[in-house]
């Protein structure tokens, strides 16, 4: 069986603006008010909320150019459950698409009459004989694609994994093989239904930070990715990307933010170069790659596919950041940004974009450090290590339990730890120590308005003192109005899970936030803020 093993990208972008500054008020922050009526909450709605009143339902439940979030199926273990089995989980779970690292006969049967996506794998080691023999590539369409095709739904072929990364002999065959592969499916009349293409890692660029400065390594550039990016335009395909935000924050948590890396509020990274603001470690990493494809022509219509990118569980004493509530916030965070149709980048904003979370489960025979045995999402036995929301608008149910989504898809126990399964059971409260629902800054004003807007009127938060010329109306900022409103509803709703959620545009921490909306309360204010927020007593 394959390995899939990925690489460190180039050097990272520093902390995000550096130290934050925050306001001093504690009361705006977090302390709910007295239940007003319905029509009073209505009239206290701000004025700037009204005018997407209506688009609130159509924001949460029909996303406009939504991508779609798969997995990466690996099978490096001895443990993991038969094909029947995963197929029958990856339906539970809402799961459409799945990427393979091969194309194994049981899996892709087991995969038939599905409907289930599928991308399959031609493996680095039968490049050669691919990009030499156009026979070679007819045989293993037949046997590994046609064979199948369309009982079970392949969309794609990955010819190769991260090449240039991990079989550098080969690197001068891979464009000639994905070449061959396209025209065996040519010929057997599949190539409208089925693209070609291979995953890229980072290290495939030479600079990656800022993300205007992004270029392709000079041994790739020329010889390598303008011609592959030549036969991803003709052919209609996309150009597979993986990206590991985990590498760069885990190697330089010092100089990286990790709300940066996690999707959270942050102050942001200014790219000088284009002018642009960066809130998210990917999105950065995407652009680089994105300033790398523009160096070579235009490319616009080529399409980016995420083809890999997850945070471990866990990992060894070196590894920062790995852990079961950093996955579950990162792979949560992004994954329901990308199925609200909010996929794009700073550089690309319009960009609808499918993303491929790594990985299915924990596989237990993979070697390196203890983070490559866990990035999975579900261990061995199918039970979760977290939650994640693959569909819009619903929980993620693991097998054998209810589902959460009001955390960023974390469970909680009651000494407020990760629950081993990820799933608290339905309707629990987060009963020990405090918590607050604040914005989401990421999602951007359009959908903090509409959420704002629900929160203040259907949702029936008090929002009386956020109106312009009450107490909490400085500072006038949609972060800061969308936070005290956010948190108001959670509060008043007992802090029960998938109360803080807003279909991402809010999430919950741990820490009182300052009446800017933000989590990092200057140390003065914070013995106030402490005493002025309402608390919710032990169940």
């Amino acid at each position: 069986m394959p390995i899939n093993p990925r690489t460190r990208p180039f050097p990272p972008p520093p902390q995000p603006g550096g130290s934050l500054t925050f306001g001093a008020g504690p009361s705006c922050s977090a302390s709910p008010r007295p239940q007003q009526s319905t029509a009073e909450q209505s009239m206290a709605l701000p004025r700037r909320a009204l005018l997407l009143a209506a688009a609130l339902p159509l924001l949460f439940l029909c996303p406009a150019e939504a991508g779609g979030v798969g997995v990466n199926y690996g099978r490096v273990a001895n443990n993991l459950p038969n094909p029947p089995a995963v197929v029958q989980l990856l339906k539970q779970q809402g799961i459409t698409q799945v990427k393979l690292y091969d194309a194994e006969p049981t899996v892709l049967r087991a995969l038939a009459n599905t409907g289930i996506k599928v991308v399959v794998a031609l493996p680095n080691e039968q490049l050669a004989a691919a990009a030499s023999r156009a026979s070679y590539a007819l045989l293993w369409v037949r046997r590994n694609v046609a064979a199948y095709y369309p009982a079970t739904q392949i969309q794609g072929i990955a010819v190769g994994n991260e090449v240039f990364a991990t079989a550098k002999n080969a690197t001068a065959q891979l464009v000639p093989a994905m070449a061959n592969v396209h025209a065996a499916l040519a010929r057997l009349g599949l190539d409208n239904a089925i693209k070609v293409s291979s995953p890229v890692a980072l290290t495939a660029l030479a600079t990656s930070y800022p993300s205007s400065a992004g270029v392709f390594r000079e041994d790739l550039a020329q010889p390598v990715m303008k011609p592959m990016l030549d036969f991803l335009a003709q052919t209609g395909s996309y150009l597979m990307v993986n990206a590991y935000p985990f590498f760069a924050y885990s190697g330089n948590a010092g100089d990286i933010s990790l709300d940066y890396a996690l999707f959270r509020p942050n102050a942001g990274v200014l790219d000088s170069g284009n002018g642009l603001k960066y809130y998210s470690l990917l999105d950065a990493q995407l652009d680089a790659v994105f300033a790398a494809v523009n160096r070579l022509g235009n490319y616009n219509a080529v399409r980016v596919v995420v083809s890999e990118t997850g945070w471990p569980s866990k990992g060894d004493a070196g590894e920062a950041g790995a852990s079961a509530a950093n996955a579950a916030a990162y792979n949560g965070n992004l994954a329901r940004r990308v199925l609200s149709g909010n996929a794009g980048t700073p550089l690309r904003p319009n960009a609808d974009m499918d993303v491929y979370l790594f990985a299915l489960f924990n596989e237990n025979q993979k070697p390196g450090p203890t983070s490559e045995r866990n990035y999975g999402v579900f261990y061995p036995n199918q039970q979760k290590v977290y939650d994640v929301e693959f569909v819009l608008g619903r929980g993620s149910p693991a097998a054998g339990g209810g589902g959460s989504q009001g955390n960023g898809g974390l469970g909680w126990q009651e000494n407020g730890g990760p629950s081993t399964s990820g799933n608290p059971p339905s309707g629990v409260k987060v009963t020990t120590g405090e918590a607050w629902c604040v914005a989401n800054a990421i999602v951007g004003e359009q959908r903090l308005l509409a959420a704002l807007n629900y929160a203040c009127g259907e949702g029936g938060a008090d929002c009386k003192a956020i109106q312009p010329g009450a107490a909490c109306y400085e500072p006038n900022t949609m972060v800061a109005h969308a936070s005290y409103a956010f948190n108001d509803y959670y509060q008043r709703k007992g802090r029960t899970i998938g109360t803080c959620d807003f279909a991402g545009a809010a999430y919950v921490v741990n820490q009182p936030p300052s009446e800017d909306g933000q989590v990092r309360p200057p140390l003065d204010g914070l013995k106030k803020l402490n005493q002025t927020v309402a608390r919710i007593p032990v169940q």
